[in-house]
């Protein structure tokens, strides 16, 4: 079958892979309808970080048709048209029963698509366990909303919860991509007052507005700490939700957020080796009262349903996240590039697929 693949660091291309076999009574065989390349592909094929299978199957975000199920699935059916959520936690595990779902049965065990089983950019694709994994999709909804809430709301959302967010509290939100986007609807949610965005593309910054921001501060304007204390009368943040930004982000996230009660909830990703900043003033010294939180986005058939529930009832409305429409199967490559080049008027962008059986 025609399959999207990382080849090698650094280079991409389409491969005849084989076609999954369904071995798993509680599995499901399902097809692409529409799917987004992610800024965590973006960095699997060009950042580096830990080796990957040959020819590895790419992609991670999808809503999908059943073509097949195992004979313990009781759930689903062939030919409908689910969301499928980007992290997969292995919902057996013994480690899920102490809480540990997403690092279950070894480190991000449960981000298996696209990095250690193959991902959704073919053909065809395997689910191991379809009950507990394969979400819903109430009716109403589109492709676009459901597909940003099987990666893309759940991270910004799950970046909030981490925040420990309160009524009232004034929250920094440190890059406005699309996660950061869906960090700021979901600190508005958990009650925050102010919610100052961090971030400079005109289309983000709009967004953001919509979102809930209630200001917006760029690098471009001076030191973004320093804009943060001088907003906040030097107390700093409540709480900073970390989405974007290379490794100095981490450090400022100390700096600018309130000793004593203060929460930094981290959803970015931090590629290569070597360390984060940990600043002695502002972390008092090793006695600053701040949290830190690191935190992989939250997954499985439960949370997703959860989200498209917000989406359904008008809590949320994702859509406006998808800037870009490509059509077909064989799009998916120029789809990866656009994510990666980031053009002004891009946020994401969908790639539907019809298939003509």
């Amino acid at each position: 079958m025609k399959a999207f693949v990382l080849k090698e660091p650094g280079v991409v291309g389409w491969h005849d892979a084989p076609e999954p076999q369904l071995k798993q009574p509680y599995g499901a065989i399902l097809r692409p309808v529409a799917v987004t390349p992610c800024s965590s592909d973006v960095h699997t094929v060009f950042g580096g970080g830990s080796p990957k299978a040959p020819n590895l199957i790419l992609g991670h975000e999808c809503v999908a048709q059943v073509l097949e199920v195992g004979e313990e699935v009781r759930d689903f059916a062939p030919g409908e048209i689910v969301a499928v959520p980007a992290i997969t936690p292995d919902w057996r595990a013994k480690a899920i029963q102490e809480g540990n779902d997403r690092h279950a049965s070894a480190p991000f065990s449960g981000h298996q698509l696209g990095r250690s089983q193959p991902g959704v950019f073919a053909e065809k694709f395997l689910i191991p366990d379809a009950d507990t994994t394969l979400a819903k999709i109430p009716e109403g909804i589109t492709l676009e909303q459901a597909l940003m809430c099987v990666d893309v709301v759940t991270t910004g959302f799950t970046g909030a919860e981490y925040a420990d967010i309160k009524i009232g509290d004034t929250v920094v939100v440190m890059g406005i991509g699309p996660i950061g986007l869906m960090a700021v609807e979901g600190a508005r949610h958990l009650g925050a007052a102010r919610i100052i965005a961090v971030g400079s593309r005109p289309v983000c910054v709009k967004l953001a507005r919509e979102f809930g921001a209630s200001e917006v501060i760029s690098y471009r304007d001076g030191d973004v700490v320093q804009q943060v204390l001088e907003k906040t009368g030097g107390v700093g943040a409540d709480s900073v939700i970390l989405c974007g930004g290379g490794d100095e982000v981490f450090t400022q996230a100390v700096d600018m957020v309130r000793y004593g009660t203060g929460t930094i909830s981290n959803v970015n990703y931090y590629g290569g080796t070597g360390c984060l900043g940990f600043p002695k003033f502002s972390g008092g010294r090793g006695m600053a009262g701040k949290t830190i939180h690191t935190e992989l986005a939250k997954g499985g058939r439960a949370r997703i349903e959860r989200l498209l529930a917000m989406v359904k009832y008008g809590r949320i409305d994702p859509q406006k996240l998808v800037t870009h429409h490509l059509y077909g199967l064989d799009k998916v490559e120029d789809a990866l590039y656009m994510m990666k080049e980031k053009a002004d008027d891009l946020v994401k962008v969908m790639v539907k697929i019809d298939w003509k059986d």
